[in-house]
């Protein structure tokens, strides 16, 4: 297997914008602008389906879904209202309401593995999501956002939260971040809307919610929710996002559509941060330099965004560190990022691996 890096003339690599800025500048071929907020939280396998539950997923009345349904520990028996029509494989299903497929645990291998990670995934992003420290906004409102518009960041709340049919905006460009940390239950009332505006991306919020969410008669959600109870939509109530949830979804003539994953663009020049990432494709290896001694973390992502190995975790001393060496037989053909964070920044650059 032979591993490829896009080059300019004069640098290693290409270079591919941060994703968690404190430091403002523009960037070459038109991209202009770090992003703001927390660092995205990995779905990792999770953030492969639209929706996903531990207990069951329900439907009634004509729901529509754009994406893949997955259940796991439970069998495909709890996917319910659906008119599942098995594939002659074993290791899925199709649906006349649904634009994907469904996986259950106790469809054919390497299906119950497959939704055994996945389950698992959810778990660590549900559990990174709410360890997230040092929140920018914290009790705001009183967890009472209607008719609010929030900028990108950390929130917090020991307690539920609610959304009027005044509705809530979200407002950002497409590569910044919101984490909503929620203590108690989430709901929107009928009529609710969550807008988003300035070029803000459902992929890119995420609701953390340790209680119940609840999406009340023809509300619109957005952003990826993390459930760790139940996940309920009324009448006609619509999601651009996800619902993973850690018990059950119910849905009653809804519609969700599992959102684009952005593509980080090129560009053709290094950032200033103080701190470099680069290839050295030859020795299959990635380098990386840090201006001071602090915590780095070298990761592989695929285009999904999700991590498909990690190279180094800990304390990088200051200067160059060469000769991080990953396995690329393990990675099937295709475009991958290598990413390092680094004191709260962080660095992509493109791997392309090639049979």
């Amino acid at each position: 297997m032979n591993i490829r890096i896009a080059k300019t003339a004069g640098n290693t690599g290409v270079w591919m914008h941060s994703i968690k800025p404190t430091l403002a500048f523009t960037l070459m071929l038109g991209v202009a602008a770090l992003a703001a907020g927390p660092t995205p939280v990995i779905l990792g396998t999770s953030g492969s389906f639209a929706v996903l539950a531990e207990t069951g997923v329900s439907t009634t009345g004509v729901t529509a879904i754009t994406g893949d349904i997955g259940v796991s520990p439970v069998a495909a028996t709890y996917v319910t209202g659906f008119g599942l029509i098995k594939d002659a494989s074993g290791t899925f299903s199709t649906s006349s309401l649904v634009t994907g497929k469904i996986y259950a645990s106790d469809y054919t291998d390497p299906t119950p593995t497959k939704m055994t990670t996945a389950i698992g995934d959810m778990g660590k992003a549900y559990t990174n999501a709410a360890g997230r420290l040092l929140p920018d906004y914290t009790e705001l409102y009183a967890g009472d956002l209607t008719g609010k518009t929030l900028i990108p960041g950390l929130y917090k709340w020991g307690t539920g939260v609610l959304v009027s049919a005044g509705g809530v905006t979200i407002s950002g460009s497409s590569t910044d971040v919101w984490i909503f940390q929620i203590a108690q239950n989430l709901a929107l009332a009928n009529g609710a809307m969550v807008t988003l505006s300035g070029g803000a991306q459902a992929s890119n919020i995420f609701w953390q919610v340790a209680g119940k969410v609840t999406l009340g008669t023809t509300a619109a959600m957005k952003g990826i929710i993390l459930c760790q109870t139940e996940v309920a939509m009324g009448t006609g109530a619509t999601l651009s996002g996800r619902a993973l949830a850690q018990t059950a979804v119910t849905l009653e003539a809804n519609a969700i559509t599992g959102p684009a994953v952005s593509v980080v663009e090129n560009v053709s020049a290094p950032l200033h941060h103080g701190f470099a990432l680069f290839q050295a494709l030859s020795e299959k290896s990635i380098q990386f330099t840090v201006p001071s001694t602090g915590m780095a973390r070298l990761t592989i992502v695929n285009t999904l965004g999700q991590e498909v190995a990690t190279l180094f975790n800990g304390e990088a001393e200051a200067g160059k560190h060469n000769q991080v060496r990953f396995n690329s037989m393990d990675l099937a053909r295709g475009s991958y990022y290598s990413r390092l964070e680094f004191n709260g920044q962080a660095e992509v650059a493109t791997i392309q691996v090639v049979k």
